[in-house]
């Protein structure tokens, strides 16, 4: 099972209608369980308060992918990869997708993996929708089906 772990609000609808256009093709262990997380409203301690409630949403032994843009970059098949690996250890996969202001130095700290997308920047709402993307990718390549082309 995956859990994303996400600061902000719910879904915009056309975002919505594409998570679960890929979320419904997504079989066990690549299964996903989202958690939206309220934005904390006050700029010079969101990044505090907001790392905290989500690290109070994180076990000791969830294997923590933490999406920044200053993490080190993984192509399609080495993520599926590392989800893989964590699988055959038992390992829930937790991915956090933090606030607007970022994440403080403890989530960072508690993270197994720091993972950016681009080097571009893209707004949250869109992040959900390509990671959704990129966990159903995963699943393709370990299960060796036709989706991902190398």
């Amino acid at each position: 099972m995956i859990k994303i772990i996400s600061i902000g609000k719910k879904h915009d609808h056309f975002i919505a209608e594409g998570i679960r256009e890929f979320q419904k093709r997504l079989r066990k262990p690549f299964e996903v369980e989202w958690q939206l997380l309220p934005h904390f409203p006050v700029q010079e301690k969101a990044a505090i308060d907001e790392s905290a409630r989500i690290i109070d949403n994180i076990k000791p032994d969830d294997f923590v992918i933490l999406l920044d843009e200053r993490g080190g970059m993984l192509s399609s098949p080495e993520l599926s990869a590392k989800l893989q690996a964590q699988f055959n250890w038992s390992q829930q996969v937790v991915f956090v997708i933090g606030g607007a202001y970022g994440v403080n130095k403890q989530l960072i700290d508690r993270a197994d993996l720091v993972w950016s997308l681009s080097e571009l920047v893209f707004p949250h709402q869109l992040v959900r929708l390509i990671l959704i993307e990129q966990i159903y990718r995963a699943q393709s390549i370990a299960f060796g089906e036709s989706y991902h082309h190398s």
